[in-house]
C-alpha cells in the first residue's frame, strides 16, 4: 500500500509539474517597448554643432588623439565642393546628430512571429539602416565598410542596445576632426512615452584617446512626414579648379588656426580638446589657465 502511494504521489508531481510548464508557455512572452514610428529630432542639445555646424578650431568636448587634431587643423572646408564629397554620406555615429527624420519598423518571422530585425530608414541621404536581433554574428574583420555599418541589438529591459562595427570613414565633426574604419559604436535606444532618446558611445582607437558619448531626443510624429527623400546632385562648384586638386591646408598653415580660441577669449589648449577637456574637473584648471593670463584675447 505504502509503495502504491509513494507511487500515486510522484504520478500527480508529474502531472502538476507538467501542467504549470504548459501554463507557462502558453503565456505570452514578456514584451518589451515598441519603437515603431516616425520620429523627429529635437535640436535643442549641441544645436550649433548640429544645425549651422562647428567652427573651425572648435574641438571642445572630444577626447582627441594629437593625429585627429592635426589633421582637422590640415583640413579646409572648400574640400565640400569637391564632386566626390557633395552628396557624402553622414556615416552612423554621426548621421543621428544631424538634421534628419527617422522611421523605425520591425521584421518578424512569419512562423513564430520572432523579431528578426529592426529597420530604420533615416531622411537625411536616404539611408537604410538594419539592427539583427536574431544573434547573428559580426562578419569577419576584412568585410565591406559602410555607412551605417553592420548593426547587432538585444533588448535590455525596455532598452534597445546595439552594438555596430565595420563603419567608414567620415568624421567626429563636421570641422574636419575624423574618425577610422576602426570605430565601433554601442548605442542605446529609450522610450519614455513620445519621447525616444538615442544615447550612443563612440570609440575610435586612431583618432580618440577614449570613447566619446553624445545624445539626442526625438519626439513621435503623430501626423507623419510629407517629404523623406534627399535628392543630392553633383555639380561643378569651382569651374576653374586645377584637375585633382584637393583643398588642403599643410601643418601649421591654416589662416584660421587659434581663430576659435580667441573669438570666445578661452585658452587655446581648451579648445584643442582632449580627453581631460571633456571633465566637469576641468574646469578648475580652466579658471587657473585664465588666471594666469593664459586666455585668448578678444
Amino acid at each position: 500500500m505504502h509503495n502504491v502511494k509513494t507511487t500515486l504521489a510522484g504520478r500527480v508531481a508529474v502531472v502538476g509539474a507538467v501542467m504549470v510548464s504548459l501554463t507557462l508557455a502558453a503565456r505570452p512572452a514578456f514584451a518589451q517597448v515598441s519603437l515603431i514610428g516616425d520620429w523627429g529630432p529635437r535640436m535643442h542639445e549641441d544645436q550649433p554643432d548640429r544645425g549651422p555646424g562647428p567652427e573651425l578650431g572648435d574641438y571642445t568636448g572630444l577626447p582627441l588623439t594629437d593625429g585627429a587634431r592635426l589633421a582637422a587643423d590640415s583640413w579646409d572646408a572648400s574640400r565640400l565642393t569637391l564632386r566626390e564629397h557633395q552628396c557624402k554620406v553622414h556615416n552612423g555615429p554621426y548621421i543621428f546628430h544631424g538634421p534628419l527624420q527617422v522611421r523605425i519598423w520591425e521584421e518578424k518571422d512569419h512562423q513564430t512571429q520572432q523579431l528578426t530585425a529592426i529597420r530604420i530608414y533615416i531622411s537625411t541621404y536616404e539611408q537604410n539602416r538594419t539592427i539583427w536581433m536574431d544573434d547573428r554574428p559580426h562578419p569577419p574583420e576584412y568585410a565591406p565598410h559602410t555607412w551605417q555599418g553592420f548593426s547587432t541589438g538585444k533588448w535590455d529591459g525596455d532598452i534597445l542596445t546595439v552594438y555596430t562595427t565595420h563603419l567608414k570613414q567620415e568624421w567626429i565633426r563636421r570641422n574636419g576632426v575624423p574618425n577610422s574604419e576602426k570605430s565601433t559604436m554601442i548605442e542605446h535606444f529609450i522610450r519614455h512615452g513620445n519621447i525616444l532618446t538615442h544615447l550612443e558611445q563612440w570609440t575610435d582607437p586612431v583618432y580618440l584617446t577614449e570613447p566619446l558619448w553624445r545624445s539626442e531626443d526625438f519626439v513621435l510624429n503623430e501626423r507623419g512626414v510629407p517629404n523623406w527623400l534627399w535628392p543630392c546632385e553633383y555639380v561643378d562648384e569651382i569651374v576653374d579648379r586645377p584637375h585633382s586638386a584637393v583643398p588642403n591646408y599643410l601643418p601649421g598653415s591654416s589662416p584660421f588656426a587659434g581663430e576659435f580660441a580667441k573669438a570666445h577669449g578661452i585658452p587655446i589648449e581648451a579648445a584643442n580638446g582632449g580627453a581631460e577637456t571633456t571633465y566637469p574637473e576641468y574646469m578648475e584648471k580652466l579658471r587657473a589657465l585664465i588666471a594666469a593670463g593664459k586666455g585668448a584675447s578678444k
